[in-house]
């Protein structure tokens, strides 16, 4: 029995984001063990991304919750 269309789109939204900050962050594993010099620098990005992606969203977060709490009295 196949999936249907709306359940296979929202299984593809849902995992795709970590899939992706998966495979960065092999790449910067692999990219360490690969070399020195450029390699390096490629590394520390790719194994930045996905703390830039968590203070991005912590941020965001806290932003939203001052917001709704500004109207609360």
């Amino acid at each position: 029995m196949a999936a249907s269309p709306l359940r296979r789109g929202l299984l593809g939204r849902t995992y795709l984001m970590p899939l992706i900050i998966a495979v960065i962050s092999s790449a910067g594993l692999l990219f360490a063990l690969i070399g020195d010099g450029l390699w390096d620098y490629l590394s520390w990005l790719a194994l930045g991304f996905p703390v830039a992606i968590g203070l991005w969203f912590s941020n965001r977060r806290s932003r939203d919750q001052r917001r709704s709490t500004r109207g609360a009295v």
